[in-house]
Parts: structure tokens; C-alpha cells; sequence
């Protein structure tokens, strides 16, 4: 489908949204103290002689680095875990793999496999020549969960795959995810500070987590945890997994309630007074970018409340609130991170979801209505579930345009096969992976 002035500017848009949260960007901002909760950033720095560095997550090439290039000669060693096939960046990849001192380690995203749990090993191996006098500094970013794996003691990585991989068919929310991620693992939920020799911990955190918990991004790997293994298996059981997950997690999680195994870390424990966290970037650092870009293209900006629940709830519900706009030139923008329940076997994400749930919407509602309206739904990362497209756009020409490539929109909605859908449609939105991630993003125009 030839490009049109409306989808220009929704790339445009997104892309400034995307820029604002470029890694090595906020990284730069923290070390020089620049942004919120940085303060200390540079102090401790300035005053470490020997620094080693863990990168983890869809951002960990940009972090690593730019920590690389301002810490120079004081960096011992580092490993920055990247996700398997990404391209983004290739420039601080190319870096990295030249610097001695810096190692890259693949790993998968959003299912995680042998290398996530290889990744986890070769850093705590690492991280255990680190002493009391030392600087770790943690880069971390959204897909650490997947990326950085090692299970609980009595468990094994195909008993957390097939959690991990219930938990997303049934359209579990990251914070439940997480929940259950950090109790059968043996790093997450703080223990990763248990094999950092005691060292002064700085870790530099870009969200992609909806109210920025640091038990939840990531899993928490330097972060106190608030919840307990009851909470694990309440998220499991109301869930409807708690019956087919394997033996072996129902045994620890019950051995766990009951006192047996040991926890997570807790806030006021004697470990986190060496640590400091500290978001540097989240999804509204990238709102307020695109919000910016809206205005230098004379839109008038919105901000609408979080993008969270069901995907097609979200995309229907966006679709009504655009349909009660009367001003001129407005961009309306939202973020945050819908959820998928798999009922078909198709292909798609949540952001392609929710585009095709509006324009199914959309359909419905602007024939009585004389009314322009575009829209956007992307992935900041650039990449939408298990495709090679960033999301969608919609319109009110959504419907007809399959029609007119022969698929169906309300048969790829029930399917959960958006991407085919937008695939013959012509309403993929593609960019290839862009190295950072603060979870998904919507952008409309009405009355463009």
C-alpha cells in the first residue's frame, strides 16, 4: 500500500518516541547526574577504581556501550547479554566485540531456551571475582526476564519454560509473570546480589514495566521483592496453570510456602544498602517525545490514560474515544502493555491485535460519521510477539482493505492472526529491532 501523509506522520511520531529513549542517550544523561534519581550516579563512578558491568535486556548494547566508552581502563570485564537476531545497533556491537574486556552473549526473547540460562551462569561467574572495593554497575532493560535465566535449586530450565510458556498463552500480565519468574529462579527477585562479592551495586534500569517496579522489571536481579511464593501460586492457580505445571514447581512452591526454601530479597534487607537503582527511561520519556513531534506537525497532543487489559478491549475502547473528538488536528497518545488470551492459532502480537480490534471498531461506527482518523499501535522495540513487524496501523478503511486482499478481519481476530491479516492488508508497520524498549506505544490522529 503506496504510503500516505497521515501514516507519514504517525512514523514520524514514533520514531522521535523511540529516539528520546535511545540507550546510550539516558545512559549518558544518568552518568552525568542528569535525570531524576541520578544524583549519586557520577560520585559513585568517579569512585570506583575497578568497575565490572553486566548489560541484560533488548537496550543491552546501547548501555554497554556508552558505560564502556566513559569508564574506560577501570572496566575489569563485562558481558552484555543481547537477544538472539537482533541487528539493531550494529555499530556499539561491532564496539563491543573489539573491546577485549566486553563479552556479548546471545540469548532468547520471549520464551527462554539454554542460552538464557548460559547467560545467567557465565555473569555469576563473572561477578564473583568482584570484591568489597569494587563498582558493579547492572545496565538492564525489558526482555531480561527471558534473557537472563537460572532456575531454583530442584529445578529445571524446561520446568520454567513450560511455566513461562503457559503463563503467556493464557494472557498472563508482566507483573503476574514476573511474580512467578523470580520465585523459581536462583538470580532474580535480588538474589543476583548474593554473587556479587559484596560490592557497591549501581544498577541503571530502563522500564518497560507500567508504574516502573523494580521487583518487575527484569525480575527484579538488584531489586528488594514485595510479593511472596503465596503470591506465586495465586497467580498460577487463578490463572488456570497451577494443574499443568510440571511436578517439580508445584513441590518447591508448596515446600516454599511452607517455610523450606529460602526467599527472595526483602526490602530492609542488610544487602541492599549497598544498591542503588535507578530508572533512567521509561514510556513516558518516550510520550513525551512523541507528544513533542505531534506539535512540531500542528496536531494538537492528548495524553490517554495507560494501554493495559485485553488487547481487543483496549483497541475498541481507543477506537470510541477517537470517535468523540470534534477538534481539529488532534494526536492522541497512549503507552503501556496489553495482553493477549490465545484462543486461535494464528500469528501476531499485542499491538497488531489491538490495531485490528479498532479498525474492526472503527468500521462499525464512522460509516454515520464524517470523520478522518489514523492510527498507530507499536512495539517500542521494534518488534510485536513472535513476528518481524514493530505492530500496525489503523483506520476506518481497516475491514475493506482486507477485503479487498481477500482475508477477513473478524476471522484474524478470532484466529489471533493479525499479522497475516496486516500482511495482505498492507497495514504492517515494520522497523527491525531498535535496541531499546519501554513497552508499546499508540499514536491517532483525528481530524488530520
Amino acid at each position: 500500500m503506496a504510503e500516505t501523509r497521515e501514516r507519514a506522520d504517525l512514523d514520524r511520531i514514533y520514531r522521535a518516541a523511540v529516539a528520546a529513549v535511545d540507550p546510550a542517550r539516558l545512559v549518558g544523561l544518568a552518568m552525568d547526574g542528569g535525570c531524576l534519581g541520578a544524583e549519586q550516579v557520577p560520585d559513585l563512578i568517579a569512585g570506583a577504581s575497578r568497575i565490572f558491568l553486566l548489560a541484560v535486556g533488548k537496550a543491552s548494547i546501547g548501555m554497554a556501550a556508552e558505560i564502556e566508552r566513559r569508564v574506560g581502563d577501570r572496566l575489569v570485564d563485562g558481558i552484555a547479554v543481547i537477544p538472539r537476531g537482533s541487528v539493531a545497533t550494529t555499530e556499539p556491537a561491532l564496539i563491543l566485540k573489539k573491546e577485549k574486556r566486553l563479552r556479548v552473549v546471545t540469548s532468547a526473547h520471549p520464551v527462554p531456551d539454554e542460552s538464557s540460562e548460559e547467560a545467567a551462569r557465565l555473569a555469576c561467574e563473572m561477578l564473583h571475582r568482584a570484591t568489597a572495593d569494587d563498582l558493579v554497575i547492572v545496565a538492564l532493560s525489558g526482555g531480561a526476564s527471558a534473557m537472563f535465566v537460572w532456575p531454583a535449586e530442584g529445578l529445571t530450565l524446561a520446568d520454567k519454560i513450560a511455566v513461562n510458556q503457559a503463563l503467556l498463552k493464557v494472557g498472563a500480565s508482566i507483573r503476574e509473570l514476573n511474580i512467578v519468574r523470580r520465585h523459581l529462579s536462583a538470580v532474580k527477585g535480588g538474589r543476583l546480589l548474593h554473587h556479587c562479592g559484596g560490592a557497591r551495586v549501581l544498577s541503571l534500569i530502563i522500564s518497560d514495566v507500567p508504574g516502573n517496579d523494580l521487583a518487575t522489571i527484569g525480575s527484579g536481579l538488584t531489586a528488594g521483592d514485595w510479593s511472596n511464593f503465596g503470591d506465586a501460586v495465586a497467580v498460577l492457580k487463578r490463572r488456570g496453570v497451577w494443574g499443568r505445571a510440571p511436578e517439580a514447581v508445584r513441590s518447591y512452591l508448596e515446600r516454599a510456602v511452607a517455610g523450606e526454601v529460602g526467599t527472595t530479597v526483602k526490602s530492609g534487607d542488610p544487602i541492599l544498602e549497598r544498591v542503588t537503582n535507578v530508572i533512567i527511561g521509561d514510556n513516558d520519556v518516550a510520550l513525551n517525545a512523541a507528544e513533542r513531534a505531534a506539535l512540531e506537525l500542528r496536531y494538537y497532543p492528548r495524553r490517554w490514560k495507560g494501554l493495559h487489559g485485553e488487547a481487543n478491549d483496549a483497541g475498541r475502547t481507543l477506537a470510541k474515544y477517537l470517535c468523540e473528538i470534534t477538534d481539529e488536528r488532534v494526536c492522541v497518545v497512549a503507552g503501556g502493555e496489553p495482553v493477549v488470551t490465545v484462543s486461535g492459532r494464528g500469528k501476531g502480537g499485542r499491538a497488531q491485535q489491538c490495531a485490528l480490534a479498532m479498525g474492526i471498531e472503527l468500521s462499525q461506527i464512522l460509516p454515520w460519521q464524517r470523520k478522518r482518523i489514523a492510527a498507530l499501535f507499536a512495539g517500542t522495540d521494534g518488534i510485536d510477539g513472535p513476528t518481524d513487524a514493530a505492530g500496525a496501523f489503523a483506520s476506518p478503511d481497516t475491514v475493506a482493505d482486507g477485503e479487498r486482499a481477500g482475508v477477513s478481519a473478524a476471522t484474524a481476530s478470532t484466529r489471533n492472526d493479525s499479522y497475516n491479516f496486516f500482511k495482505a492488508s498492507g497495514g504492517l508497520f515494520v522497523t527491525g529491532p531498535t535496541g531499546t524498549n519501554v513497552s508499546d506505544i499508540f499514536v491517532g490522529l483525528v481530524n488530520y
